[in-house]
This record gives structure tokens, sequence and C-alpha cells, in this order.
């Protein structure tokens, strides 16, 4: 039986640059179950035909410029940080303008969601999708790409930058319960890098594992708190994935903060 820390080792994965549709997180590899991760690399002039079959499919376009068509009453351009969502049994067509990456988020469909397209729009006031959490060394900030208020199934998906050198996810908190999650890591090209830390019981500063993350490292959460740093003088920029257990728990105020670092609690 391994231990507890072996776990945590297995949950960090580097997604491929090679050109083509690559699983990255996926039930047959990963210990997540109900989330899946796909990169999809296409260089400038390729086409590519996702069939999301019995997955809802979230792709967001990370790098790049592309056309997307399919469930939509058009073609529409898609440009860096631009998201759409298909539910099952759909056909996305998608064509480089530039060389392009999509992390492309997914669970089991339930018959839940309608398709959409969701240009970013970073001038967007604080709400709904843009938002601004914690503060101090744990500030940071949210743009939604498939928000609670979305029609789906299981999945709710947003980009997270931390401030230089500072945190995201903090205090630590987990949802093991209710969600799986994974950490999609993006423009923190080497020699840049930040750490996503993975423990399994509140305060266990001992058995905590630490993964280096950079950009296109993906880190997989199916238990235990989850914050991450960025290295001085970088940022952490992820698209966080959640999938949900079950569709009742497709919500995001599930979270538990780590009580060891309450700090009412503390005074």
């Amino acid at each position: 039986m391994i231990s507890q820390k072996e776990r945590m080792e297995r949950w960090r994965f580097q997604s491929p640059e090679e050109p083509g549709f690559h699983p990255v997180i996926v039930p047959d590899r990963a210990e997540c179950t109900e989330t899946r991760v796909y990169r999809l690399n296409l260089q400038r002039g390729e086409t590519y035909e996702l069939e999301t079959k019995d997955l809802e499919m979230h792709p967001v376009l990370i790098q790049g410029h592309a056309i997307v068509s399919g469930p939509f009453d058009k073609e529409l351009d898609m440009e860096r940080f631009d998201a759409c969502y298909a539910p099952g049994n759909e056909t996305l067509f998608f064509r480089a303008i530039d060389d392009c990456i999509f992390y492309i988020a997914a669970a089991v469909d339930e018959g839940y969601g309608k398709p959409f397209f969701r240009k970013y729009d970073p001038t967007l006031p604080i709400g709904d999708i843009h938002q601004i959490h914690g503060e101090g060394a744990g500030r940071r900030e949210v743009m939604f790409t498939l928000a609670p208020q979305d029609e789906a199934s299981r999945l709710l998906c947003g980009l997270t930058w931390s401030g230089e050198g500072t945190w995201t996810s903090w205090p630590p908190h987990q949802h093991e319960k209710d969600l799986e999650e994974v950490y999609c890591y993006f423009d923190m090209p080497k020699p840049r890098f930040g750490f996503h830390v993975s423990y399994l019981d509140s305060g266990a500063v001992d058995e905590m594992v630490v993964h280096p993350v950079c950009s296109g490292t993906m880190v997989e959460v199916p238990a235990g708190y989850h914050p991450t740093v960025a290295a001085p003088g970088g940022v952490n920029a992820y698209l966080w994935v959640m999938g949900a257990l079950r569709h009742s728990s497709r919500r995001y105020d599930l979270a538990i903060p780590d009580p060891a670092y309450d700090i009412k609690k503390g005074e």
C-alpha cells in the first residue's frame, strides 16, 4: 500500500507540447474519476474536429487565435482566453489562425448544459464573472469561463492570476466530498516557476507534497488541501477545472477552509 506522500506525488502531470490532441487528466491514468482535462495543440492553418460524445466539453484558448464553429449560430472568432461549451453528442470545429494551445475541460454529460461562447473581457466590473478573492498575500484575480449560473452538468471553470510572488487558494481549503479539481498552469515559461502544495489532513505540514509548476503543468486535486504560491518576481496563472461528483454539488460555495489556519481562532 502506498503512503499518503506517494499518492500525492502522482498528482502532477506535464502536458505535451507536440501538435495534436492529448489526454492529460483522464480516469485511466489519474486519480480523478469525474474530471477530465485534455490539451489540443494546433499549428497555424490546421483544423480539428472535436466530438464530445458522452461528455460535456469546455475548451479555453490559452494561446493563439482560432475560428470555432459547431452548435452555434455562426463561426466565432476565438482569441486568447475566450472559451466555449458544448454538451454531449455535439461536434466543435476549430481552425487555427495562429499556433494555438487549448486546455479542454470535460466531465460526464447529464443533459443539463446548453452550448455557449464567452469572450474574455478583463474590463468587466467585479461581479458574477470577474471576481477578486482573498486579501493581502492571498489576493488573486478570478475570471469565470464556465460559471455557476451557466447551464452545465458537472463542470465549473475559471482563470486565476496571483499577485507577484503571492499565494492563491489561501487560506488552504478542500472540497473532496463534493468536487474534484485540476489546476492547469500557463504563462509561466521556464525559468519562471511556482509551487503547488498538496496535503490531506488539517495542518499536516510534515506530510505536504510540493509540486514545482510552470507552463503546461497540470496538478489534479482528487482530495485534500491545495494552496499555490508564485516565486518572487512571478505570477501563478492557471485554468482551474472543477468536476462535481454529482450535479447537485456543482456549486462554488462548498470549499472548507483548513481550521489550522483559522485566523480568528488563533487570536
